[in-house]
């Protein structure tokens, strides 16, 4: 059980995403003045979290097992995969949502809407995955190189 605990390469990644969605919940608080707990759970907005866990994954296992290795392999596959999806197929199923949205506005306008409409910020901009990915990389390095050190 020791083990697990001190597994740097499953923390990091988890301990950066949660605090890039609890950035952007705290960001949402000084915009709006609402304190709204639910945005650690939605996805979307600037850094992506997605991006910061597997890119933190990937320097982790890299910077552990060697940039040679076949584990660093799979963990840059799956960052890539990960950002992907991130940037193009969530961002363009919130395009249709919005779309979607708008014609249901349109359609039933005067009439009220029993339907939740459709989730619209799922997806994230090419910036905020390669911010989401940047954290995730100068997170790990900071802690790995300050560890080494010590």
């Amino acid at each position: 059980m020791r083990s697990l605990f001190s597994n740097s390469a499953l923390w990091l990644p988890i301990s950066v995403a949660f605090g890039v969605q609890l950035y952007k919940t705290l960001a949402h608080w000084i915009r709006t003045g609402r304190l709204d707990w639910r945005v650690m759970n939605q996805a979307g907005g600037m850094p992506s979290s997605h991006s910061a866990m597997v890119c933190s994954l990937m320097t982790a296992v890299g910077y552990q097992f060697g940039l040679d290795s076949g584990l660093f392999a799979i963990a840059a596959v799956l960052a890539a995969v990960v950002m992907y999806d991130a940037r193009g197929v969530r961002q363009e199923s919130g395009k249709q949502a919005h779309m979607i949205n708008q014609i249901l506005q349109t359609f039933f306008s005067g009439h009220p809407l029993t339907e939740a409409q459709l989730k619209e910020l799922i997806g994230h901009t090419t910036l905020q995955v390669i911010i989401g990915g940047l954290i995730g990389i100068f997170y790990t390095l900071i802690y790995f190189v300050s560890r080494d050190w010590l």
